[in-house]
């Protein structure tokens, strides 16, 4: 069905950790979005197939509430609303899953308990140069989601008729809200071998789509005009655009967790810009979200001037300072890193 990419040697370590562990915890990164609750789901019912003590998904906070409607999402252990419960499921746990960050600082106040923790760690991740932290590490930048790397764990296992509907609505999620509905990083002909499968389990993929990018409030949908005719910048000399938004400004049209989400995909619908940003004010520091066309590779950007990383088309990263100084960099960026010297394909 796939062609083999998971070495034989660590397919056979997960499947001794699934067999004897009886605790498993699988962690996801901090602000998760929809591959990180997708892959943890899809998991979470993969691993419920067994006959085991515990299986929890863990998330540092909150996730969007456009993934909530995905089974098994009411389940999902929040830490920073039950941060002792959190830290004691992970010191108990046998196996820790890992999935779609690539350092434990991306866990948030968790970092320390996974450090301690001395279950048998196995990381599942799509990132950039990961942290070895874990005894079984399956990474690989090239691959679309996370979630496609734990589909293809599953199949390389021998296991694939476990998944079941409710485990292929979570991979498809995952997938398709990593690549933005398909349309970046998603030009390898295994995503779509893949999706054929999850297509033979029983899901809908349009309904997933009205789910995710379609079902939002009142609130949601003014923020995005206001965002647009107010707030964002362009720059045509260097086919770019930026807008910011701060957190009075959130707290005027009543800012829910996902209500942003695409935005920072919107200035790529005008003629002649191919990369975007979008910096938003968290209560410590400023969330970076970029976006690019072509050969712009905006997680290098990321790195440099913003404490991140990702993919070549989509990354993000933090921003330690004021908005304005945060506005500053990315200005710099631009001056040092000139989208212009990049051909859009």
């Amino acid at each position: 069905m796939l062609n083999k990419l998971i070495d034989s040697d660590k397919i056979h370590k997960i499947k001794t950790y699934i067999s004897k562990g009886e605790r498993f915890v699988i962690l996801s990164h901090e602000m998760p979005d929809g591959d990180a609750i997708g892959s943890s789901l899809g998991l979470y019912h993969y691993l419920m197939s067994f006959d085991k003590k515990s299986i929890k998904a863990i998330v540092p906070n909150a996730f969007p509430g456009f993934l909530k409607w995905l089974s098994g999402a009411i389940d999902i252990v929040v830490a920073d609303q039950y941060p002792d419960f959190a830290r004691q499921l992970i010191a108990e746990a046998d196996v820790i899953f890992c999935l779609d960050f690539n350092g434990v600082k991306r866990v948030g106040k968790l970092a320390s308990a996974l450090v301690a923790s001395n279950a048998r760690k196995v990381l599942i991740d799509h990132h950039l140069e990961p942290e070895h932290f874990c005894r079984v590490e399956i990474s690989f930048p090239e691959m679309c989601s996370t979630s496609e790397l734990v589909f293809r764990m599953i199949c390389a296992l021998g296991d694939v008729d476990l998944i079941e509907k409710e485990a292929a609505e979570c991979f498809y999620t995952g997938m398709m809200t990593d690549t933005g509905a398909f349309g970046y990083n998603s030009n390898n002909e295994s995503i779509y071998v893949i999706i054929s499968e999850l297509l033979k389990k029983g899901i809908d993929k349009d309904e997933i789509y009205r789910k995710v990018y379609q079902v939002h409030s009142e609130n949601r949908m003014r923020l995005m005009g206001y965002v647009l005719y107010e707030k964002m910048r362009v720059f045509p000399q260097k086919r770019s655009a930026l807008f910011t938004l701060s957190r009075d400004e959130l707290n005027r049209f009543k800012y829910k967790c996902g209500d942003t989400e695409g935005f920072v995909n919107l200035p790529l619908s005008i003629n002649g810009i191919f990369f975007s940003a979008f910096l938003r004010e968290e209560r410590h520091f400023i969330k970076v979200s970029l976006r690019s066309l072509g050969d712009f590779p905006c997680n290098i950007f990321a790195v440099r001037f913003f404490n991140g990383g990702g993919h070549k088309n989509a990354s993000g990263g933090e921003f330690y300072g004021t908005m304005e100084e945060a506005v500053k960099a990315f200005e710099k960026g631009l001056a040092l890193f000139n989208p212009n010297n990049y051909e859009k394909s």
